[in-house]
């Protein structure tokens, strides 16, 4: 089974909004293979790595066996299931699974994101445009506008929306009955969605991070799909270099192949990959140039901390933003980082990682577990 809407199996491409990068994120940088977000072109190849089907899909057992079973009933009572609510860092296939799903019920699939829905005539005009039992997949869903917010309250639950025709005192609710639909709502910030909201789901389900093994299977596939020689041992480099993200894995697959062609035979084995991936700036545990840059300026300009992210993204030369949603998650995850009331602290693996000695502030610090612990 295949999970990240940054590339497993091969599927229907994501159109309109939701085929540019997350709005409200910053674009992933090309030059930034580690980076869990994807502009458009990345999302094009994505498409053709995906899996169409839930038997295909690789990881996230938990949640293909609960989402087998809802599918599965609604199939069996011929009606659409409950809505679906999909939350989880960026990378890890919930996009990929909206068009599973669609894929399983046998059903058209809409693509939307939150930020492209400004007022609720945008929502009227995609509901009442819906077919029955059609999936309507609405990315990063917890920034939708206020007012379409409200709207698809009604929606998700009646089946209904209420079109206001004229302003002022003259203005008239026309009610509009609308085709029974599935939604399917994706976030990175499920604490961003209001509880009125989140409580219309039927269905919800958190993406975690992949373990290795699931990893090297997802590389194994795509270098199957796209017709790269990859051995076990260059399967394993490559996935353990990952950060738990399948998007990362097929990126620096493709990178990978790259050189492996022009500068070897073509088979990516592991010396070939350490080979590339020390070019491109990707250590053994998949920190790249900006997060060792984050740990530096952590450590040494700052002492360990706390400081406060807007300081730190200063220091690096970076948005405060980009260094929040694509270098923390994972160093934090990673326990060389902590998110304290104070600001951003170093943890002892901060220093290990960069060869240096740990202050013996930083010694006194609760060390989580690994990544994958």
């Amino acid at each position: 089974m295949t999970g990240p809407g940054a590339g497993h199996g091969g599927g229907p491409q994501a159109a309109g909004p939701a085929a540019r990068a997350a709005p409200g994120l910053p674009a992933a940088e090309p030059e930034r293979v580690v980076s869990p977000l994807a502009d458009a072109d990345e999302r094009a190849i994505e498409g053709a790595l995906r899996p169409k089907r839930l038997a295909d899909f690789i990881g996230q057992a938990r949640v293909r066996e609960q989402l087998s079973l809802v599918l599965a009933g609604a199939l069996r009572r011929g009606t659409p299931p409950d809505h679906v609510l999909l939350s989880g860092p960026p990378g890890l296939g919930k996009t990929t699974i909206a068009m599973i799903i669609a894929a399983e019920l046998g059903a058209p699939l809409r693509i939307t994101s939150g930020p492209a829905i400004e007022r609720s005539g945008d929502l009227a005009a995609v509901l009442s445009t819906l077919g029955e039992g059609e999936v309507l997949f609405i990315d990063e869903i917890h920034r939708l506008a206020r007012p379409a917010e409200e709207m698809l309250y009604l929606a998700m639950e009646d089946f209904r929306v209420d079109v206001v025709v004229g302003k002022g005192p003259g203005a008239t609710a026309i009610p509009l009955d609308i085709a029974p639909f599935t939604l399917v709502g994706a976030t990175t910030r499920a604490g961003l969605l209001p509880a009125p909201l989140r409580d219309r789901f039927g269905f919800t389900a958190r993406l975690d991070f992949y373990e290795p093994g699931e990893l090297e299977v997802i590389a194994r596939r795509s270098a199957a799909l796209l017709g790269v020689a990859l051995p076990d041992d260059g399967a394993q480099e490559i996935a353990r270099r990952s950060r738990g993200t399948p998007r990362i894995v097929n990126r620096l697959l493709r990178r990978v192949r790259d050189y492996a062609e022009v500068r070897c035979d073509g088979v990516v084995t592991r010396e070939v990959a350490r080979a590339a991936l020390a070019l491109y700036e990707v250590d053994e545990q998949g920190l790249d140039r900006l997060d060792r840059a984050v740990l530096a300026a952590l450590t040494t300009r700052f002492g360990g901390g706390p400081v406060g992210l807007s300081t730190l993204a200063v220091a690096v030369g970076e948005e405060a933003e980009t260094v929040e949603v694509v270098a923390e998650p994972f160093l934090v995850r990673a326990g060389m980082m902590a998110r304290t009331p104070r600001g951003r602290g170093g943890h002892p693996a901060a220093w290990e990682h960069l060869g240096l000695p740990a202050p013996e502030a930083a010694a006194g610090l609760a060390v989580p577990g690994s990544l994958f612990e």
